[in-house]
């Protein structure tokens, strides 16, 4: 049995889907960008801070389903610009301890939602 996710401390989906499934002790998250839940408006004129506000939207959904990002397993993140890599992994490890981080794949994309630097999605385990 599925359930959903949903919480304000993040922005709401733009499309047809939710940001977040548990199914189980399993929490399947949504690529989250760089929306800030309480204007809805995009935050992408700094790489850094489009990054650290990316991770701020998967921490309050972690939050929601009570888990947090040693939960993590697994993340992707979705780049526009490879060059752009070194900045955006330096604000993402601040977010993990290097000895338990999570599997992750970083892939170059030639576009993202409303055309955006970078978008990550997750998966999470309930302990």
């Amino acid at each position: 049995m599925k359930k959903i996710i949903k919480t304000k401390n993040a922005p709401a989906p733009i499309g047809p889907y939710n940001q977040a499934i548990l199914s189980g002790n399993i929490l399947y998250v949504s690529g989250q960008i760089a929306i800030n839940p309480m204007t809805g408006e995009l935050e992408t004129e700094d790489l850094a801070a489009e990054t650290k506000l990316v991770m701020e939207n998967l921490k309050a959904i972690l939050a929601e389903a009570e888990m947090d990002f040693d939960n993590v397993i697994k993340t992707s993140i979705f780049i526009s610009d490879m060059n752009n890599f070194g900045k955006i992994n330096e604000v993402y490890g601040s977010y993990f301890d290097t000895e338990t981080a999570p599997a992750r794949e970083t892939v170059e994309v030639a576009n993202l939602p409303k055309f955006v630097n970078v978008e990550i999605s997750a998966i999470a385990v309930k302990s």
